[in-house]
């Protein structure tokens, strides 16, 4: 179509009137013009609140509403209703600097058959305010499919924009997904041949905030687990590609196990606690792990009270001491 935008922006909300008007101004700041925008109300509870603050945006955007089905089918909805090129993700709390859309569209422009380009970005609130996106989560500068399910390349949604024929050969966001929903779809990208790439700059501001899907880190982590289950019963993978799920699954499992641990313990739990912190240690694969996990055990199990007197005196937060 002659008058298509080049980039189709979509950006889902769910209770984030506080945050909406900041982020659309980031959107109408940008350098690059060439775009439409599209909102979509996801059921969200706050929809009074969310249409007043959109209100001044509604001769530029594409505002469309639908009942709750999280932010895959928000997403969905949006992107096949769009016209562009390119499809710019955003979540409705994080903002883009202004040159944004300018360096990643002219990155896609010059390698010919990238199909997604993801920068990083600075995180903004909770206790890693002001660090790099890629400070707390590096990314190798060659993305495969292995370095993405061992979590070596993390793609955050308000970082990338995709072509979109690459996001609807891979048949778009799992709608059955409400975490880890995008890891699932870059996944299946890759798997069929898709490029990545990262761009270095710093041109997100990522919030972080309490309450959101991505604030439950043992809720993460499961949703992790129950993706590469998923693909590993309906994609055809390397046998080595096989394994390296199977063992990150196992990680995984190793991990949500010492979470309840540190958490029995801190309740006092601590035969419980114990039998948990056995489970991690059986569940983890790498022996320098299941070494830490056993030792933490025998302490539970031997001299619980005097271990946690010995936490509380070093004002060690619990989290610390067993993760």
């Amino acid at each position: 179509m002659p008058d298509a935008p080049l980039v189709s922006i979509v950006i889902p909300a769910y209770n984030s009137a506080p945050f909406i008007a900041e982020t659309l101004e980031s959107v109408f700041a940008q350098t690059f013009r060439d775009v439409d925008v599209f909102v979509v109300n996801d059921g969200s509870p706050d929809t009074l609140a969310l249409e007043v603050e959109l209100a001044p945006f509604l001769d530029r955007i594409t505002y469309l509403r639908q009942a709750n089905t999280g932010p895959s089918g928000a997403r969905n909805l949006a992107i096949r209703q769009a016209r562009g090129e390119y499809i710019a993700l955003l979540d409705s709390d994080d903002v883009w600097e202004p040159r944004y859309l300018e360096e990643q569209v002219a990155r896609l422009g010059e390698e010919s058959g990238l199909d997604l380009i993801y920068s990083d970005g600075i995180i903004d609130g909770g206790p890693l305010d002001g660090r790099r996106l890629m400070e707390v989560n590096p990314s190798h500068a060659v993305i495969t499919t292995e370095r993405l399910i061992a979590e070596e390349c993390t793609v955050l949604t308000s970082c990338t924009v995709a072509r979109r024929t690459a996001l609807l050969d891979a048949g778009l966001f799992d709608e059955r997904f409400r975490r880890s929903e995008d890891a699932h779809l870059w996944l299946r990208m890759s798997l069929r041949g898709a490029r990545l790439a990262w761009h270095p700059a710093r041109l997100v501001r990522h919030r972080r905030r309490q309450g959101s899907l991505s604030d439950d880190r043992p809720a993460m982590i499961r949703a992790y687990i129950d993706v590469l289950e998923d693909l590993l019963g309906r994609c055809p993978l390397t046998p080595a590609q096989r394994r390296l799920m199977q063992r990150q699954i196992a990680r995984r499992h190793a991990m949500v196990a010492l979470d309840e641990g540190r958490q029995l313990f801190v309740a006092g739990r601590y035969p419980e606690a114990a039998a948990a912190l056995a489970h991690a240690r059986s569940s983890e694969p790498a022996f320098s792990q299941q070494l830490r996990y056993g030792l933490l055990h025998v302490g539970v199990r031997v001299a619980p009270r005097l271990l946690h007197r010995a936490y509380d005196l070093l004002h060690l937060p619990a989290r610390s001491a067993l993760a």
